[in-house]
């Protein structure tokens, strides 16, 4: 880590942009997104055809529940060694890359390219590190993840991290300081992605982030600025990528003590800020497959005393399966989100009706998937941006899949890469 940067979390890297190919074919979008539509992927799979492309170097989630994803993972791998040995990268040593993303709504997003350091993170409940998750991770979606990480010579980051920064005094200003940068990259997305541009910072603009990130995590400056006395100060918290930043974690802590591990105590995230205005939470919605509707919603009903259809004083969610849509209400709900009250109940009852759920993005496909035979699917409300940072200071992460930072298509597109072995 650059030593201005020291103890603060995040910095620049060396970071490989891909070179002498379509970057509208190379870029393609994060791979937590379009879990249950096959079809999308198989889409894009046509657009990229033979050229050289992200796509052959991340497994997207839908193929995680194949038979064969082992062998997915080595092919993967021999394609990082194949584009390695074909020269398809540029590196820009010691670097940090300021991002323009155009929205699909045409809104402008930014952030900026850089390094967490691992060692700093924690996605434990009540953690009280540097960098903290923001949602529940799921033990078990780890392994597989690590898997796919621990030989791999290469990553490509869709981690999007948060700073809590209501003056826009970090990033913000770095758009008209763009044309001191040298342009990296400018094409368009693929699949209604949007535009993206890159620019990496020159010497003097490094270290001035390094000066505007360590006046934020001051603990003088975090405790006034969350009536927190006392508390560990929180300087990032992850906002897209929870699940993968800790599987990046796993797979450091599995190579320390090795040669491999000062490379792997890093990883490539994006930092954007949790006040930019084109950040929009939406929520993610919850679809149940395999399972008896009917027999679902009576059993949510009977798990909350006082739960009924219809609008109410309390909590409430919207259902949608077949032929039917309404509302359910639950009074004096014992989580703090309605989010949490419905994810409590399908953890306890989905496995002991042999069910599964997916986490959706986009009300228009929760309404589609669940009207299909053996579906039930609960649209939920996102959650105030401005709560995040406080909740997970005082109350831990919040319930995973609470919410999704803008629609499927302006996730993160994967893009730039870094050697990890």
């Amino acid at each position: 880590m650059n030593p201005l940067f020291e103890g603060l979390g995040f910095g620049p890297a060396d970071i490989l942009i891909p070179q002498n190919c379509d970057l509208s074919k190379w870029s393609v979008v994060a791979c937590d997104q379009y879990t249950s539509q096959p079809e999308y992927w198989a889409r894009v799979a046509e657009t990229v055809g033979d050229a050289p492309s992200a796509l052959n170097l991340v497994l997207p989630e839908s193929k995680l529940r194949r038979p064969d994803w082992e062998a997915e993972v080595q092919r993967i791998n021999r394609t990082m060694d194949t584009y390695l040995a074909e020269n398809r990268f540029r590196l820009l040593p010691e670097s940090l890359i300021y991002v323009e993303r155009c929205l699909s709504n045409g809104k402008l997003r930014r952030g900026l390219v850089g390094v967490v350091d691992l060692e700093q993170y924690d996605y434990t409940p009540g953690s009280d590190a540097l960098i903290r998750a923001t949602e529940g991770t799921v033990l078990s979606r780890i392994p597989p993840r690590v898997a796919v990480r621990r030989e791999a010579a290469l990553e490509l980051p869709h981690v999007l991290m948060l700073l809590d920064d209501p003056d826009c005094q970090v990033i913000e200003h770095l758009t008209a300081e763009s044309g001191e940068m040298e342009q990296v990259y400018d094409f368009d997305l693929m699949e209604q992605g949007g535009h993206i541009t890159g620019y990496r910072l020159t010497e003097g603009q490094i270290a001035e982030m390094a000066g505007l990130l360590a006046a934020l995590a001051q603990p003088a400056v975090f405790e006034e600025k969350y009536n927190a006395p006392g508390r560990a100060p929180m300087l990032f918290a992850v906002g897209d990528g929870n699940h993968s930043l800790a599987s990046a974690k796993a797979a450091y802590e599995e190579k320390k003590g090795t040669p491999q591990a000062e490379l792997a105590r890093y990883a490539l995230v994006e930092l954007g800020n949790l006040h930019d205005e084109a950040l929009e939470f939406e929520a993610i919605h919850r679809v149940c497959f395999d399972v008896d509707g009917h027999g679902l919603l009576n059993a949510l009903l009977e798990r909350y005393p006082g739960a009924h259809l219809g609008e109410g004083a309390g909590q409430s969610f919207r259902y949608v399966m077949a032929g039917e849509e309404g509302v359910v209400t639950v009074p004096d709900a014992p989580y703090q989100l309605a989010v949490g009250t419905l994810q409590a109940f399908l953890d306890d009852y989905l496995p002991a009706h042999n069910g599964r759920v997916d986490y959706i993005h986009g009300a228009d496909v929760t309404r589609s998937l669940s009207t299909q035979p053996g579906n039930i699917g609960f649209l939920l409300k996102p959650m105030a941006k401005d709560a995040l940072f406080k909740t997970v200071i005082f109350d831990g992460v919040l319930p995973r899949k609470t919410f999704s930072m803008g629609e499927a298509q302006d996730k993160r597109f994967y893009l730039e890469a870094r050697r990890i072995k």
